[in-house]
């Protein structure tokens, strides 16, 4: 394992160039975002492969991890994607008119509506967890699981102090 990367470069030369000032965060969050863009691309590959654009997994996975009958409100789609509800009112509409999911009236409120997902929605949401999964684990081979699972302690952590949990 290389003793340096290319956060290390940059740091020295700004230490280099700025030496008053305390560089330590770019060492956690650079890297951080250089492998969410990684993460991203390898996202946007897993979903077209399985024909579906990363909005459309972000609507469906909530349906499908809801387990049988795969159907949640619209309210509960918005607090899980955290879009406004304009935008996931669109992405309803998009998703019925792909067949991807259904609006049905909710039984226990006549006045409600409930999105379902379709068996075709629930097969390309499954196929492209399973695309993603295997991308995750080619991005984390060189790190040994039980490094992997103190990296996703300490994430938690930091997680934790901004998300309010």
């Amino acid at each position: 394992m290389p003793d340096s990367d290319e956060v290390d470069r940059i740091v020295a030369a700004w230490e280099r160039e700025r030496p008053e000032l305390d560089f330590a965060p770019l060492q956690v969050l650079s890297r951080v975002t250089r492998l969410a863009r990684r993460l991203e691309r390898a996202r946007k590959a897993a979903f077209a492969t399985a024909g579906l654009e990363p909005w459309e997994f972000d609507v469906l996975s909530p349906l499908r991890r809801s387990g049988a009958p795969h159907q949640l409100s619209p309210k509960a789609l918005l607090q899980m994607t955290g879009v406004s509800s304009g935008t996931m009112s669109n992405r309803i509409d998009r998703l019925v008119e792909r067949s991807l999911v259904e609006r049905r009236i909710d039984p226990g409120d006549g006045r409600g509506v409930l999105v379902v997902m379709t068996d075709e929605g629930r097969a390309r949401v499954d196929s492209a967890i399973e695309r993603l999964l295997a991308a995750e684990v080619e991005l984390l081979e060189g790190l040994p699981r039980a490094d992997q699972e103190r990296v996703a302690a300490l994430l938690r952590r930091l997680s934790h102090s901004f998300d309010g949990a």
